[in-house]
């Protein structure tokens, strides 16, 4: 097939896929058609009325760069006359792209859920072949989707589809803010829509290496490994959290931005230490027999001094509040922190500096005790009177009772930690 005859459709219009998908996808010029499924109808007239153009705030390391998308089709696929276009659209697709909240959002909404859409396009493809890129922040989003699909197909064309993973380390965001969006010169979604996607420059986006006989992706920009695994235990373990250890911290030190945290010497050094000593250890111990480079000590050096670089950047204006959302998932028995501790723990690796994450993630949920569910017999207040028990109390209420063999070791390393948070925080006011 040549360039010309690819067309790319999209599930959500949000940063991750005006960012980078559609944006990829439009700079390539191999695209005859771009089409986004969008239920927000508000940014799907905004588009529309732009003559199908948009902006991306692309956040460099000396400024911010507005570049316009051009030729991007939003539809509705809750309006009949969008869904009709809609699944046309998906049924000559040669590349899919979901970015969604999660996988759960595959088969909500009935007829029109993006699982019962994706089908219908397969089941009467016209396309040569079709890659479907999953972005769910979920290391078996592929196969679920997959799964789900074929569920309402019956059976998927053999040779003609292939579901992809993705590892995306782009950080993102949407800016809504009108006083941040004036204050940064952000060149807004369209205009009439008080609403920015802001970006970062970094484009290494790794995939599931693409194995359909006679295709080759429109996208060629995304670099295609064999096996993802590693990489997608790289980034939770490694980028995602070490990026939640500094909000957390950042926050109970009193910190607003991100990009403060450049100029607070003890929480980078925690950073740098939890980053290098404890997750790197652990995964170039785990992972070097692999011989890929990210694994090796320089490698894994240059990938976290870059992402700590990365995480404060000034232009990207990330701040700690969002890096603390969701505390209660981010502090799961296998996510980021935990995980990440276990990880170390399999290796022989003391997670003194993570611990010090944990512990201030607690903090943090006191704080937003309410905002969280946090039962109210647990809601002890001020985190520094916290003794071991009750940090025990919290920790198994955030693992909803659910334990491994680490279990005990995790929350002594987190009840060891509050004393070392405390002197660290002894100067600063709770934000």
């Amino acid at each position: 097939m040549t360039m010309a005859d690819h067309v790319f459709a999209g599930f959500g219009f949000g940063p991750i896929q005006g960012g980078l998908f559609v944006k990829e996808a439009f700079q390539s010029g191999n695209f005859r058609r771009i089409v986004v499924a969008e239920i927000d109808q508000e940014l799907v007239d905004a588009v529309r009325t732009n003559g199908g153009s948009y902006y991306v705030n692309v956040a460099k390391a000396n400024g911010i760069d507005a570049l316009k998308i051009d030729n991007v089709e939003l539809l509705n696929p809750n309006v009949a006359g969008d869904n009709r276009i809609l699944r046309e659209v998906l049924a000559e697709s040669t590349e899919i792209a979901t970015c969604l909240p999660s996988v759960d959002f595959y088969d909500s909404g009935g007829a029109s859920s993006v699982a019962s859409l994706i089908a219908d396009g397969l089941r009467n493809s016209r396309a040569r072949a079709t890659i479907i890129y999953t972005a769910e922040n979920n290391n078996r989003a592929a196969e679920i989707l997959e799964q789900t699909v074929a569920n309402q197909i019956g059976a998927l064309p053999q040779g003609k589809v292939q579901f992809l993973n993705t590892v995306i380390g782009k950080m993102s965001r949407v800016v809504s803010d009108p006083v941040e969006i004036a204050e940064a010169s952000l060149v807004p979604i369209a205009p009439g829509i008080d609403r920015a996607f802001l970006v970062e420059e970094f484009n290494r986006i790794l995939v599931t290496r693409a194995r359909l006989s006679g295709f080759g992706p429109g996208i060629e920009v995304f670099i295609e490994k064999d096996d993802l695994l590693l990489f997608e235990e790289a980034k939770l373990y490694g980028h995602n959290a070490v990026h939640a250890l500094l909000g957390f911290i950042g926050a109970v030190k009193g910190h607003t931005k991100m990009t403060e945290l450049k100029k607070d010497k003890a929480i980078m050094q925690i950073g740098r230490k939890a980053f290098l000593e404890e997750c790197g250890t652990a995964l170039i111990k785990k992972y070097a027999h692999l011989e890929d480079e990210l694994f090796a000590e320089a490698g894994f050096r240059n990938y976290a001094e870059d992402l700590l670089e990365r995480m404060t950047n000034p232009y990207l204006a990330d701040t700690v509040a969002r890096v603390c959302r969701d505390v209660v998932r981010k502090l799961g028995i296998n996510e980021r922190i935990f995980g990440t501790m276990q990880l170390a723990l399999e290796h022989g690796v003391e997670p003194k500096n993570m611990a010090l994450g944990a512990m201030a993630g607690i903090a943090v949920l006191l704080q937003k005790a309410k905002e969280n569910n946090l039962p109210s017999d647990l809601r002890f207040g001020d985190w520094r009177r916290l003794d071991g028990a009750r940090i025990e109390r919290i920790v198994n209420w955030i693992w909803n009772e659910q334990s491994n063999q680490y279990s005990e070791r995790l929350i002594e390393y987190t009840r060891n930690a509050k004393e070392r948070l405390q002197e660290l925080t002894a100067n600063h006011r709770e934000s």
